[in-house]
C-alpha cells in the first residue's frame, strides 16, 4: 500500500505563486508515474501534470504549460508542483496521484493511477 499526503495549498492573489508538495509513504518504491489532478466546484476532475519515475518525462495540460512545473525528489519519495502566475481559473482542489505498475499508459488519464491523496485546496482571488 502507498499513502500520499499533499501540502502547500492556500489562498493567494492572481499572479502569485504556490508550491504543492506530495510525500509518498509505504510501498512507494514502485513508482512508475506521479501526477497532479484538480477539481473545481461543479466541474469534473482534470489532469494537470505528470512525471514518470524511470526517466522524468513530463506531461502538462495546455492551460498550465509555461506556468506550472512538476518535479520530483526520488530520495524523499516526493513530487512537487510549482505553480507560477496563478489565475482565478486555477482555483480547485489539487490531488496527488501515483501509478505503481509499469506498462504503456496515457499518464494524462485518471484511470491509470491507483493511488490518490486527499487533496489540497488552492484558491486564487482576482
Amino acid at each position: 500500500q502507498v499513502q500520499l499526503s499533499e501540502s502547500g495549498g492556500g489562498l493567494v492573489q492572481a499572479g502569485d505563486s504556490l508550491r504543492l508538495s506530495c510525500a509518498a509513504s509505504g510501498r512507494a518504491s514502485d513508482n512508475y508515474a506521479m501526477g497532479w489532478f484538480r477539481q473545481a466546484p461543479g466541474k469534473e476532475r482534470e489532469f494537470v501534470a505528470s512525471i514518470r519515475g524511470m526517466n522524468d518525462i513530463t506531461f502538462y495540460q495546455d492551460s498550465v504549460k509555461g506556468r506550472f512545473t512538476i518535479f520530483r525528489d526520488s530520495a524523499k519519495k516526493a513530487v512537487y508542483l510549482q505553480m507560477n502566475s496563478l489565475e482565478p481559473e486555477d482555483t480547485a482542489v489539487y490531488y496527488c496521484t501515483l501509478r505503481s505498475y509499469g506498462g504503456i499508459y496515457d499518464d494524462r488519464s485518471a484511470s491509470v493511477y491507483n493511488y490518490w491523496g486527499q487533496g489540497t485546496q488552492v484558491t486564487v482571488s482576482s
